[in-house]
């Protein structure tokens, strides 16, 4: 039903992604180069029509379409009076890290892990504290004996989960989540868990907030359509918050920093894309299987010194490249430089990231293709 054949040229259209040379190749930030789901621009005519663009709030119909996805997708139905609005899950990161912390307090993370979360931290006065991810040149597994010993410090107060993990690609099991939750209730740490990837998974994926009661009390979850429908311009996520009290907490900081106010196009467009969008995310993850399939024969093949990573989650490929070089920047650099490729460099991720690249295939299978060839001969002159 859905193009996923052919791209726009978005160069010179204020695209931070393609803000690049006429020779370079953007494959690095997790913006996809499809167009959305004609569901979603079709609801924005609807609302450009309307030919009046006062203050807004989300109402019944916002709350229900977020709750209705969830059911369907991933059944698990979150209430919707646990629900806020807020313009990113970003934003609300930080808003978070503000509001249920204090300046001095340990933040743990779990690196390799999504840049932002850094800047979230440190930029509000607080320490990064880092549960590293244990990778067995196969798969990363979560070292649960140190994550404890972390989050029994007094000074640990805040652990911000990335579920799925990006840039692993790990889809968290349940019994992982249940150890996680349980570890950070037994030492009072609120946990923060950032589900913007949770629609393109390709194994079972547990919403957070679907565990038991007593396991989500301290709990804050994240979402949003914008990973999943390429609609990050239009500044809408939910935070879904179980507990009242909690909530409140969330809910003073998002309106005290003025997040909690949509845009003309956040509601109608996240109402499009949760009631009618789920044949086009079904045909996006095909797409998307398939470029992942090009990328791993291509590596066999061509390049058997980068490894695949195996992963279940996102169109962001990690790529292990310490066969060929143990400091990712200079690798990324100088595949751009040589080939134009531009790659995401591991080392931001911190962790073990510094032998690893991430790849960006949420693009036409052509476009992978290009890529991958720049990529040989970048490898291959480095």
């Amino acid at each position: 039903m859905y193009d996923f054949k052919n791209t726009i040229d978005r160069r010179k259209t204020d695209s931070v992604k393609w803000d690049v040379k006429p020779n370079e190749l953007p494959m690095w930030v997790a913006d996809m180069d499809f167009k959305t789901a004609p569901e979603i621009v079709e609801a924005m005519h609807k609302k450009a029509d309307q030919a009046i663009f006062g203050y807004e709030e989300p109402q019944s119909d916002y709350f229900n379409a977020v709750a209705d996805w969830y059911e369907s997708e991933h059944n698990a139905r979150p209430q919707t009076d646990w629900m806020m609005f807020v313009t990113g899950v970003v934003p609300a990161i930080s808003s978070i890290v503000r509001r249920v912390t204090s300046v001095g307090d340990n933040v743990l993370v779990q690196a390799p892990v999504y840049n932002i979360f850094y800047n979230s931290i440190v930029n509000n006065g607080r320490h990064v504290v880092s549960n590293d991810l244990v990778f067995d040149n196969l798969a990363y597994q979560i070292d649960f004996k140190d994550l404890e010993e972390k989050l029994s410090d007094p000074l640990t107060t805040l652990m911000i989960l990335c579920n799925p993990h990006n840039p692993v690609g790990k889809v968290w099991s349940r019994d992982e989540l249940v150890k996680i939750a349980e570890l950070c209730n037994k030492y009072h740490v609120k946990l923060l868990s950032d589900e913007i990837h949770g629609d393109i998974t390709f194994s079972p994926y547990t919403p957070a907030f679907s565990l038991d009661k007593d396991l989500i009390k301290n709990l804050m979850v994240c979402v949003s359509p914008s990973k999943t429908f390429n609609v990050a311009a239009i500044h809408a996520a939910t935070i879904i918050v179980p507990n009242e009290n909690l909530r409140n907490q969330v809910s003073r900081g998002i309106n005290t920093e003025e997040l909690a106010e949509p845009n003309s196009m956040a509601i109608p467009v996240t109402i499009a894309a949760y009631e009618k969008g789920h044949a086009w995310v079904a045909e996006l993850k095909q797409q998307i299987l398939k470029n992942k399939e090009l990328v791993q024969s291509f590596l066999e093949k061509e390049l058997p010194e980068v490894k695949l990573v195996p992963s279940d989650a996102t169109y962001l490929l990690w790529m292990d490249t310490k066969a060929v070089s143990d400091d990712s920047k200079d690798l990324a650099d100088f595949i751009r430089s040589e080939t134009g490729l531009y790659l995401s460099s591991g080392d931001v991720y911190r962790g073990d990231g510094h032998d690893f690249l991430r790849l960006n295939i949420a693009c036409p299978i052509s476009t992978v293709e290009d890529g991958l060839n720049r990529l040989k001969a970048g490898i291959r002159a480095y």
